[in-house]
């Protein structure tokens, strides 16, 4: 990890707030690339309005969702988001006093949010400093880079090696993301 941090240099983790529009634009933004999911995101958010609410997403028809470029699936990933938002049965106001696991439960009542999804908005939007997303493929591939194992590791192996990034793993997610980017061997 060291090499890695030394390459890299300062950590610089953008952080997004713990509300229901980061994590309906993280819907949007799954199995995208960056620049296709911030294009479709930006044609949602024109048509739903900002800042991105509850009644702003189901206002829209699923043409109008469609048009945006969102699929059938994820425009009722987010209708399902906005009506267990509107309904009371999310609240982003608590998620902040909720351990990891809880908020995990918490997110994953929304269809569409699995656990991957919740490891970043742990991450990025609560800012806890301890999450392993071991569902993660960059962080599977880094690991498997860095640690010279001969295929991806399987979750069970990558608490074993993050075992030692505890109570920062976030932080080193954030470095092995990162070193994909660069020559770091």
């Amino acid at each position: 990890m060291r090499a890695i941090i030394e390459r890299v240099g300062s950590c610089r983790m953008g952080f997004g707030e713990a509300e229901f529009s980061s994590l309906a634009e993280s819907i949007v933004y799954q199995q995208l690339n960056g620049k296709a999911a911030a294009t479709i995101f930006q044609r949602f958010a024109d048509l739903a309005g900002e800042p991105l609410t509850p009644q702003g997403i189901l206002k829209l028809s699923d043409e109008q969702l469609r048009s945006a470029g969102l699929s059938k699936q994820k425009s009722a990933y987010l209708k399902d988001l906005a009506t267990k938002t509107n309904a009371g049965l999310l609240d982003f106001t608590r998620l902040p006093a909720l351990s990891d696991e809880e908020v995990i439960q918490h997110l994953t009542r929304v269809k569409g949010i699995g656990e991957w999804t919740a490891h970043m908005f742990l991450m990025f939007s609560l800012r806890r400093q301890n999450v392993l997303p071991t569902g993660d493929y960059g962080i599977q591939v880094a690991m498997k880079k860095h640690y010279k194992k001969r295929k991806l590791p399987k979750p069970k192996d990558m608490q074993k090696i993050a075992k030692a990034w505890e109570p920062y793993r976030s932080v080193a997610c954030w470095y092995m993301w990162r070193s994909l980017d660069i020559k770091t061997v």
